[in-house]
Order: C-alpha cells, then structure tokens, then sequence
C-alpha cells in the first residue's frame, strides 16, 4: 500500500506533464493496490487461523480479483514493453503515440486480463481453494477430470507467460541495442559523456530490473500450473502452490519501487516533495533564532544551486551553477527571493551542439524535449 500510493500520489501530483507512456505506470500502481486492498484482508486473518475463514461465495470473489489484478500487472508490463520499444526503436511513430492510444491499450489491458478471470466463471477453468487451505485461486485439480480446465490452464500459460515473457524480453533487448547504437554515434561528437553514460545505464538497469521481477514473480506459478495440469496435481506438495502464490503476489511490493527509483521523472517530484517538507520542517525548527534561519536557508539555496536536473532526469552535481544567477547567500530572505532556476537543453546539430534555455526554444522542439 505504501509502495503503490507513494507512485499514485506522485502521479497525481504531475497529471499535468503526465506523458502518455506514463499511464501504465499508474495502472501498473492502481492494479497492484486493488490486488493488495482485496486478497490481503481476507488472506492474512485466514493464515492465522490456518484455514479458509469465509464461504464459498467470497473464495471465487476472492479468486476472481486475484486472476484478474495480477493478469492486469502481467499484462500491463508486457504493453509498456512495447510502448517503451515502439518510442525508442521507431522514433518516427512513437513521437505520435498519443493518450488517446494510451487509453485505448489501458481499457485492452483490463480486457485482456478480464476475458481469463471471468472463464471460470462461465465454464472455462474452475475457481476453488488454494491446497494449502487459507487462498482460493485456479482449481488445479479441475484438468483430471474437465477438458475445459485443462484447455483453460494451457492457454493461461501460453498466452499470460510465455507470450509476455517473450514480448518483454525482446523488447527491452531491442531498446538495448539502440541506445548502445546511439550512445556511440553520440559519444563521438560530445565530451564529456556523463549524461550519455547515466542515461544508458539507467535504461540498463531499468530493463534487468523489468526482466527479473517479471520471472520472479511469474516462472513459480508457471511451473506450477504446467506441472498441476500435465501431472498428477496429488503429487505436487501444498508448500509449491503456497510459494508460487507468495512470489505472485510478492509483485505488488517490488513493481511500484522499480519505477520510482529508475524512472527519473517520477523520482525528482518526490524528491522535491520530500525537500519541500524537509524545508518547511527545517523552517519551523528554525523560527527561533534567526541566525540558525540563515543558516538553514543558506544551505537549502546552496544544494538547490549547486545542482541542476539533466534532459534525462538525472541529477548532476558541480562546484558553481552554470545556467542560473547565483549570488552570494548571506543569510537574509531578500537575497534569495530574486533567485530562479533555469532548464536548459542541448541541441546536436550535425557535428556541432549548442545549450539554450528551454523557454526560448521553439513549441515544436519545446514539446519533444518535455
């Protein structure tokens, strides 16, 4: 809950640069807390007492919103794999990827992931409890006995794990090569490469983080339903279906984390909500003396001044501000007040690049920069 609604407030707070791409993110946010605000209230008081607390109604609710929230994460990922890849790799079309196409593939995911949560309730697949008694999920026990279940947990695996698993790691290889491609092309016309170099990284990181929660969270269950399904399903332990259901469920704390540390955007409004409590605390501790207000505002103004925000997000640290007014900070209120930031962008140009302000660029190259 922490996780998800620091990612939904640091949403909200910038709805209003919200990028397209970004909307699977807060979906990705929305459809791990709804999965936290169902299960988990219903799982915890039933693992206490060892045994499944509610009837049989509430199991296939239970198991409904389980299927459903957690093909909504595996599904929403897979898309913004394929989003990330199509503005990356195809630059010439992603730039048109618009929220109009943003919505739609947000109301396909929910589909998507609908169609295989509401087959049981129509037939297609049984809900029940979970072998080890304190969950409901898929009926593992159902394909012995139903052709339906059997065709139901087949395609389950193919078509929410071994599709996804292959679109995800396809595309954030594909990212991969072209930003390598493009960073060399690049590093030969601009020195130093620190931007160039913390941009790759970032998008390295990015992607192995992606690729290793999606399998940590997913391979269990996957080998679980194939060996249930194929096998006889007495013969899988109630411990197997247990920590499948535990790694499944484990993506809700680690997916909203993911995105706050590696996507630069999301993590410079929090980190400048965090300075803006930081500041107003600091200020209140240091209404008492007006010596240790200076103070307190001086080395607020300098770590602001001293840092200025890269087109990528990230964060560069130097001796002076280069792109602003900087004046010497003596402690008093007046000398701050006429301080302001300047964003500033790097235009290459063939073999020659120049840095304007961001404000006195033209609307067109303006809107691609933001």
């Amino acid at each position: 809950m922490l996780g998800n609604g620091i990612l939904l407030f640091v949403a909200y707070r910038k709805k209003s640069s919200l990028k397209p791409a970004e909307f699977f993110v807060v979906n990705l946010a929305i459809s791990d807390l709804g999965m936290t605000l169902t299960l988990f209230p219903l799982a915890i008081p039933s693992a206490y007492a060892h045994m499944w607390l509610f009837n049989k109604m509430v199991c296939m609710v239970y198991a409904f919103c389980g299927v459903l929230f957690g093909l909504c994460s595996l599904t929403n990922l897979t898309v913004l794999s394929c989003v990330c890849w199509f503005k990356v790799c195809c630059p010439n079309y992603g730039n048109k990827f618009s929220y109009t196409h943003a919505c739609t593939l947000v109301a396909g995911v929910w589909c998507y992931a609908g169609v295989f949560a509401v087959g049981p309730l129509v037939g297609w697949g049984e809900y029940g409890a979970e072998p080890y008694g304190t969950a409901c999920c898929i009926n593992w026990h159902a394909p012995s006995y139903s052709s339906a279940a059997m065709s139901y947990i087949t395609c389950l695996f193919f078509f929410c794990y071994i599709v996804p698993c292959t679109v995800i790691f396809l595309s954030y290889t594909f990212i991969l090569l072209t930003v390598r491609g493009s960073r060399q092309a690049v590093q030969q016309h601009m020195s130093p490469q620190n931007k160039i170099t913390n941009a790759h990284a970032l998008i390295i990181k990015l992607s192995i983080a992606v690729c290793i929660g999606f399998l940590t969270a997913w391979s269990p269950y996957a080998i679980v339903s194939m060996w249930a399904a194929y096998g006889n399903p007495a013969t899988v332990p109630a411990m197997a279906f247990a920590l499948a259901a535990m790694f499944a469920k484990s993506s809700t704390l680690y997916n909203p984390f993911v995105y706050l540390v590696f996507k630069p955007n999301f993590r410079k409004f929090l980190c400048r909500d965090v300075a803006n409590c930081r500041s107003t605390v600091c200020g209140c501790l240091c209404q008492h003396s007006s010596t240790q207000k200076g103070t307190c505002m001086e080395s607020h103004h300098k770590e602001e001044c001293n840092c200025t925000r890269l087109s990528n997000g990230l964060t560069e640290n130097h001796g002076t501000c280069r792109h602003c007014p900087c004046p010497e900070v003596t402690g008093t209120k007046e000398n701050i007040t006429g301080y302001s930031h300047q964003q500033t962008a790097r235009i290459l140009k063939g073999s020659l690049h120049s840095e304007v302000a961001v404000s006195q660029l033209s609307s067109e190259l303006q809107s691609d920069f933001l």
